[in-house]
């Protein structure tokens, strides 16, 4: 899909952050996009600030009717989806796998990992039948996508699990002989300030964690607590990857993610620890935060 004028994009988690960005860069070349979100008053906040062909649709994307009824909203209204945009994602506080709750893992997997199951069986099939060209793009990490992070045990292995549904989507999608295809899109090039540091804020009561714990840091306390410690981040213009992404798909890579170069090395390194039976993780590249 090289031209994106007039055609039908739905983001989810697209009222701030990695998808407000991915919005404003489709509206810029021309798409009609629907903006599905949890937060309402964010929504309605982004939708004021968006220009162009533009509307939103109050979204709880671990909820599979709640994702239904944005599929029925956006083909009732547009008659089809072209670019599916499964972005949203929360995270959990980072812990020992030990002292992680439940609730933790429920929260964060219904979010990152049934949020995209949910948006893939709700448009997908639609898509299919459409018979037009079409490409579903899914946000995962490059903590758990290539390589977890330990401490981010709940978070990375939601990642991972969004990375091996997009690959065996993407080759369903072409092995099936339809007009679909999928992406891998790794937010990537720095640090990212985005909501994913204050994913609380939309923490349902009813999966509020059983264990208190430390405040989560600000991006801006971790990025100074990291400069302490020697580690100087920097962080990646959220319009500018958004713009990267949308030339991902122009050129059909299945895999999205700046200096994706540097990946080969990071699996590289971990292919060759299992074929010695070894730890993957490299405990000496774990930052002492």
């Amino acid at each position: 899909m090289k031209d994106f004028r007039d055609k039908v994009a739905v983001v989810t988690g697209g009222a701030s952050g990695i998808g407000a960005g991915i919005v404003r860069a489709l509206l810029a070349e021309g798409a009609k996009v629907v903006v599905a979100d949890v937060e309402e008053a964010a929504l309605k906040t982004a939708l004021d600030a968006f220009e162009g062909d533009v509307t939103g649709v109050v979204t709880d994307v671990s909820d599979p009717q709640s994702v239904e009824s944005l599929a029925d909203q956006v083909y009732a209204t547009h008659g089809n989806c072209h670019l599916l945009f499964n972005n949203a994602g929360v995270a959990a506080p980072s812990a020992n796998v030990w002292e992680t709750t439940v609730n933790d893992w429920l929260w964060v997997h219904r979010v990152n990992v049934m949020g995209v199951v949910h948006g893939i069986q709700s448009f997908v099939p639609r898509m299919i039948a459409s018979g037009e060209e079409g490409h579903v793009i899914n946000t995962s990490s490059g903590d758990g996508g290539i390589s977890p992070l330990p401490y981010q045990s709940v978070y990375a292995s939601s990642k991972a699990a969004v990375s091996i549904i997009t690959e065996c989507l993407g080759a369903q999608l072409e092995s099936e002989g339809t007009n679909l295809r999928a992406s891998l899109f790794y937010p990537s090039g720095g640090m990212l300030d985005t909501g994913i540091w204050t994913t609380d804020r939309n923490r349902p009561k009813d999966l509020a964690r059983e264990i208190p714990t430390d405040p989560v840091p600000t991006v801006q306390e971790f990025a100074e607590a990291a400069k302490k410690a020697g580690y100087e981040m920097k962080f990646q213009d959220l319009d500018e990857l958004a713009a990267y992404a949308l030339d991902g798909v122009r050129e059909k890579r299945f895999i999205i993610m700046i200096g994706v170069e540097s990946a080969e090395a990071q699996l590289t390194d971990r292919a060759q620890r299992y074929g010695r039976a070894e730890l993957p993780i490299d405990l000496a590249s774990i930052p002492k935060l």
